[in-house]
């Protein structure tokens, strides 16, 4: 990755979208639920959360800005994977909507890790060198690519409601039901073992993008005023946009390289 790409410019501006309606609402946005609401000073967390997406989507949009902002809601989402996804993985750790919920957010973390490592100075590299300069952007990869793993198996432990959101005029949707799924399975072990990762993070994004265009914007313009629908919708925006950055930071890499992590 030598340089930012459009997928920074997204990201960035979703950042910002989320930070302003977190501030107007006072309330959690997707990027940021399900929070229980016997959390400590909730209210208080919830414009924390607008404040950190709104100054680090537009930290991201400027040059001298833009490794600070990556840095923060690097280390900010990995915080919140760390305290409010991990936890309920480790108490069902067989069950797949826990890893489901922490996938989400860590895509995004993936995103901003890549943004820092690509954005950190020498003196970074010298004191950081674990999330920073190839090898941050490598474990920033791999982060992503394990984040497939959940994404695809979802298709399969839920089938039928899988099927459900093929759109009518797509033939076969058991067919495409099952082909997401095994193409983000094969996303993923192409990204963690190096084979075609390019590509494999590529067509992930695009997967991600095409099912937030067709399955996701033709819910929510049928005029649904379901909570949980919005919340899917503005999630999947939320993941094109991490997926995005990842994609961005293989234009250097040859599209069918094998051993190129």
């Amino acid at each position: 990755m030598t340089r930012a790409g459009a997928g920074q410019l997204a990201f960035a501006a979703l950042f910002i979208v989320l930070g302003i309606q977190g501030l107007v609402t006072g309330k959690f946005t997707a990027v940021w639920s399900p929070v229980s609401e016997n959390t400590p000073a909730r209210e208080g967390l919830a414009y924390l959360c607008a404040i950190v997406s709104l100054a680090s989507g537009a930290g991201l949009l400027w040059k001298r800005t833009a490794r600070f902002a990556a840095g923060t809601l690097f280390a900010y989402l990995l915080l919140w994977c760390l305290v409010f996804r991990l936890p309920v993985v480790l108490s069902e750790p067989r069950g797949l909507l826990p890893w489901y919920g922490l996938a989400e957010p860590a895509v995004m973390m993936a995103a901003a890790w890549t943004l820092y490592a690509f954005f950190s100075t020498n003196s970074d590299r010298h004191r950081l060198a674990f999330v920073t300069g190839k090898r941050g952007v490598r474990i920033a990869r791999v982060v992503y690519g394990l984040c497939m793993i959940p994404f695809g198996l979802g298709h399969f432990v839920y089938f039928q409601r899988t099927v459900s959101m093929v759109p009518r005029y797509f033939p076969a949707p058991q067919a495409w039901a099952s082909f997401t799924g095994v193409a983000f399975l094969a996303a993923g072990a192409g990204i963690l073992f190096g084979v075609f990762s390019r590509l494999a993070a590529t067509l992930s994004a695009w997967q991600i993008g095409l099912f937030t265009l067709l399955v996701w914007i033709p819910m929510v313009a049928a005029g649904s005023l379901d909570a949980d629908l919005w919340t899917e919708f503005i999630t999947s925006i939320a993941l094109t946009a991490g997926a995005w950055v990842v994609a961005d930071s293989y234009r250097d890499t040859p599209w069918l390289a094998i051993g190129k992590f």
